[in-house]
């Protein structure tokens, strides 16, 4: 297929859609991440998709590279039923025929085919990621930290070398570790954290997120916190203290910052550990392996991760001018390109 407008990346996920556009040749003209989660109102995602769309200024001539996490939504019984969802949205608001589906196995297919193979097409974006990585460092690992999630995947002479393809598979492998810097719970992290002297345990309340850790150690602003907060206050670091002071059954009359301090480290420190762990056992399969790449929201983290376990850490931001939360929207876009450079 030939086109004669832009390709628009896309990376469809429960909380954020993210969308590059790429203008021939393959030049980033925009990228957007815009807050929506599916399952508070699924109608909204045709009228986002439109939204972020029109943001970017698409034509109905150009085309559109998908890959999707929004399967995962509790709004759906199966993976089967959210891509079909997911389907149904971006057919009714672009061209049938000017949408191309990412698989996990790095291949584009028609929306008609991704209804037959769901679990081919579902959580691809992480593989879209790492094929396009792999034409930039054929051999490392690729660290992507975000809100909820972090992917660690390897890349050995050009190729994508991950053992697992869904979701399961690849929590079992340590590929995916289901931690990320905004949306996880601070008592998914760690069991206690230091107060006054003694190990002190965590309530198990969703109190506070690591959002507010890493908003009270400065690594992330205000307008990186992009979901709810727990208690519905805003997303600065005074309240983000409160709450981390509620995580441990506290408030802010009872701590000083001294003790929010201690919490907020000890909580990092243990994300810290458990991130650099996985890279360590995934990179023992391929002890070649000695660079990481790293993108994503938490790339901060990536980096401190990636040296914790002894690579050489670099940021995919400073390779390629792409912003870190769209690397998967911008990746699949260029890999459409690509595809279809290679068929003219």
């Amino acid at each position: 297929m030939t086109y004669s407008g832009s390709i628009l990346g896309w990376d469809i996920g429960g909380v954020n859609t993210k969308v590059t556009r790429l203008r021939q040749p393959a030049l980033d003209s925009g990228s957007l991440c815009l807050p929506y989660e599916l399952q508070r109102d699924p109608s909204a995602l045709g009228p986002t998709l439109q939204l972020a769309a029109r943001q970017l200024g698409a034509g109905s001539q150009d085309l559109h590279a998908v890959t999707m996490t929004a399967e995962l939504s509790q709004a759906f019984r199966s993976k089967g039923e959210g891509v079909g969802f997911i389907l149904d949205a971006l057919e009714a608001t672009f061209p049938p025929d000017r949408l191309h589906v990412y698989t996990v196995a790095g291949k584009f297919v028609s929306p008609q085919d991704a209804r037959r193979q769901p679990l081919d097409v579902a959580a691809s974006n992480w593989s879209a990621t790492a094929h396009w990585v792999a034409t930039l460092a054929p051999t490392c690992v690729l660290i992507d930290i975000g809100t909820t999630t972090t992917d660690i995947i390897p890349i050995l002479d050009g190729k994508v070398s991950a053992e697992g393809r869904t979701d399961p598979e690849r929590l079992g492998t340590g590929e995916l570790v289901y931690t990320g810097v905004l949306r996880t719970p601070v008592e998914a992290v760690t069991q206690q954290v230091p107060l006054r002297g003694r190990p002190t345990g965590l309530a198990c309340e969703a109190f506070a997120l690591m959002g507010d850790v890493f908003l009270w150690l400065g690594s992330l602003q205000s307008d990186n916190y992009t979901c709810p907060t727990p208690d519905g206050r805003p997303p600065t670091r005074r309240f983000a203290g409160e709450r981390l002071a509620r995580a441990v059954c506290a408030d802010a009359e009872m701590l000083d910052d001294e003790d929010i301090d201690g919490i907020a480290a000890a909580l990092g420190s243990a994300q810290l550990r458990r991130i650099s762990g996985a890279i360590r056992c995934v990179r023992g399969r391929y002890p070649q392996i000695d660079t990481a790449i790293v993108t994503g929201l938490g790339a901060f983290l990536g980096l401190e991760a990636g040296r914790a376990a002894g690579l050489a850490a670099n940021l995919l931001a400073e390779m390629v001018d792409v912003p870190p939360q769209t690397a998967p929207a911008t990746a699949v876009a260029w890999l459409l390109h690509e595809s279809l450079a290679a068929t003219r």
